[in-house]
């Protein structure tokens, strides 16, 4: 479960990082982005320690819920890669405004 909350973490405040930077708050988009790494890597490291488990071959039960959560996992990833890119052009766009 570990892996749905924090990547469903992450996802959540990269898209507020979205928001704030569509109002030209930029700085807001920044907090939100290190809030989005750091969920990001709680994340990362849950699934780092499950394939180690399975590498020193411990029994790991492969289930719906493990599935749902790696696929939570990658979809956070790109999504906050791909806000980074939204808050990129808002920001472009916004200094072009001036």
């Amino acid at each position: 479960m570990n892996l749905i909350v924090n990547a469903g973490n992450a996802k959540s405040s990269a898209m507020e990082a979205v928001y704030a930077a569509k109002k030209s708050d930029f700085e807001t988009a920044k907090e939100k982005f290190k809030e989005a790494n750091d969920q990001i890597n709680k994340a990362h490291n849950t699934q780092t320690g499950l394939i180690t488990a399975e590498a020193n071959e411990e029994n790991i039960k492969i289930n719906l819920i493990m599935v749902h959560a790696q696929d939570h996992l990658m979809t956070a990833i790109t999504f906050i890669d791909l806000a980074r890119e939204l808050v990129d052009f808002y920001e472009i766009m916004s200094t072009e405004k001036k």
